[in-house]
């Protein structure tokens, strides 16, 4: 999955962006006060993607 997807998946369900970093970007999702790390690679591992979105409260 691309980065950019995933990210606009991210924010299409409230997620924001907490802290940006060098290797990872924060992301928090306001409504659970979940935080998760988010890879700057330009690909990311579907099996990750689905982690992060799981771990976050927005998996469908």
């Amino acid at each position: 999955m691309k980065r950019s997807e995933l990210i606009k998946q991210l924010k299409k369900e409230g997620c924001i962006l907490s802290r940006p970093g060098s290797k990872h970007d924060i992301y928090l999702n306001p409504k659970t006060g979940q935080k998760q790390p988010v890879p700057r690679h330009s690909e990311i591992d579907n099996s990750l993607a689905n982690h992060i979105k799981k771990y976050l409260g927005i998996f469908k």
